[in-house]
């Protein structure tokens, strides 16, 4: 058995496009059933955070794994990082053969997801929030040759700051700046949102993006707002998490999912508005572990 840190798994991760790759197999896996993956377990630890334990297994890959992941808002007021957490990946035999610290993997995880959902969507990319979300999608971004990439933020100087980072981190992409939500919005085909999960007074209202616009939140209904996503077609990356985390995450009122992410990978988009409720599987996160742990293993 192996452990890792997160500094050791950052330099075992596979590189941005791999990991799309990656991720477009466990949707479409997730779509068709051939994966056994359960909704997340969760319990709340703090006002307005929770901690998921996240299994699965992949059979036909030899894939078993376990993610327990951390949300801690009250972290921002200390400089510390909101989401933590830990994966222990398991061998087909159920021996143990790896444990690693989940923080790079997640971002990874849920970026390289959005990255998969991209080929939904070749239109201009609007990316809501300047957060660690914003870092970790601009590697993909860049990966996948989908720049520029317009970043919306309420702060000019958290903007100025991911600009600086870009020019260090992601040099091949253009990343543009803007305070003007409505600026942001009005140019972009695809708008990803990685504002903060259950905050209110930010929802996108009809009207305000174009009426076949692909919206990949990351922020459940903080943004995506059911008022929006009645005006369109949802979908989730496990439609079973999802009905069941959408009275509590979502609403009463939030529409129900028709279908998986992976259907529109596999048949294509359907025409209008699309919001896909990517809410992040136990899955993705066993098999990038994998790859973690065969890089380790040389």
């Amino acid at each position: 058995m192996i452990h890792l840190r997160d500094d050791q798994v950052r330099e075992l991760l596979p590189s941005p496009a791999d990991a799309v790759a990656l991720m477009r197999d466990t949707l479409l896996a997730l779509a068709d059933g051939s994966a056994s993956v359960t909704p997340k377990s969760q319990v709340v630890h703090e006002e307005g955070g929770f901690a998921n334990a996240m299994p699965a297994a992949w059979p036909e890959r030899g894939l078993l794994g376990i993610k327990w992941v951390t949300i801690t808002p009250s972290n921002r007021e200390h400089g510390k990082e909101m989401i933590d957490g830990l994966m222990v990946l398991s061998g087909a035999d159920g021996s143990t053969r790896a444990i690693m610290d989940a923080a790079e993997l997640t971002a990874l995880r849920t970026a390289a997801v959005t990255g998969a959902s991209l080929a939904l969507d070749d239109r201009p990319i609007a990316f809501l929030g300047t957060g660690v979300q914003a870092r970790s999608h601009a590697r993909v971004i860049e990966a996948l040759g989908r720049g520029p990439l317009t970043v919306w933020g309420r702060r000019a100087d958290a903007l100025e700051d991911l600009v600086a980072w870009g020019r260090e981190h992601t040099p091949g992409l253009e990343i543009r700046t803007t305070t003007d939500r409505a600026e942001a919005l009005a140019g972009a085909g695809v708008v990803i949102s990685g504002l903060p999960i259950g905050l209110t007074g930010s929802d996108i209202q009809p009207g305000e993006v174009a009426a076949d616009a692909t919206l990949l939140p990351l922020d459940y209904a903080s943004t995506a707002g059911a008022a929006l996503a009645r005006t369109g077609t949802v979908v989730a990356d496990d439609p079973e998490q999802y009905e069941m985390l959408r009275p509590l995450k979502h609403g009463e009122d939030y529409p129900r999912a028709t279908g998986a992410t992976g259907d529109l990978l596999r048949e294509g988009r359907p025409s209008g508005l699309v919001v896909a409720q990517n809410l992040g599987s136990g899955l993705g996160d066993v098999v990038l572990a994998d790859a973690v742990v065969r890089n380790a293993e040389g």
